[in-house]
């Protein structure tokens, strides 16, 4: 059966925690969204790559048909020495799925995720009218900076704790566990394979 755009609008899909499956989904969707140079150039990306997100804190929607249609995760930081925090972003959800409140279903999980988990802070750029309906402000910002080029006023934290932002300055920095690469032994043992010298 063929399902039309106005089949997947009218579903509200559930918001579960991310799968390995998802992953390859989720890049093509967030290229959808941003274009991939885009997104990749953007300041907060300097604090995700090379990093697993935050535990427990990738969430993901999928259409009737199986497809990932929405995503959103989190990531470790600092917000100035010695202040943990989390970065959230980004949260993209297929134009088909647009205007049906998954992207604000996808912020409330977060938020009470992050919360149930004992994290104290989120940051995250974006737009602060939309942003602003969840607690998120400039004001707890204003002591902070970003690694690369920001707009202050898409700069927003909401404190999940009282006072985890309150005098927080310096810079934002990711330290979420880093992916970890294969060695050089490890890459030569696996040219060296019939199988990959197939595929090649």
């Amino acid at each position: 059966m063929n399902l039309a755009a106005t089949d997947f609008a009218a579903t509200a899909p559930a918001i579960t925690l991310e799968t390995e499956a998802d992953v390859a989904q989720r890049e093509a969707l967030l290229d959808l969204a941003f274009g991939r140079a885009a997104r990749f150039g953007k300041t907060s990306e300097r604090l995700r790559e090379g990093r697993l997100p935050a535990d427990g804190l990738s969430f993901a929607a999928h259409g009737p048909d199986g497809r990932l249609v929405g995503t959103v995760r989190l990531w470790n930081v600092t917000a100035g020495p010695g202040r943990p925090a989390l970065l959230l972003g980004p949260l993209a959800v297929h134009p088909w799925f647009r205007d049906r409140g998954l992207g604000k279903a996808f912020i409330t999980t977060a938020i009470n995720e992050a919360a149930r988990l004992g994290h104290g802070a989120i940051l995250l750029v974006g737009d602060a009218p939309y942003y602003a309906r969840f607690g998120f402000s400039t004001a707890l910002t204003e002591g902070l900076w970003m690694p690369g080029a920001f707009e202050r006023s898409r700069f927003l934290g909401l404190e999940l704790k009282p006072g985890a932002l309150k005098g927080a300055r310096g810079l934002v920095s990711p330290t979420g566990e880093e992916i970890a690469a294969p060695s050089l032994t490890e890459l030569i043992a696996r040219e060296a394979t019939p199988e990959f010298r197939r595929s090649a």
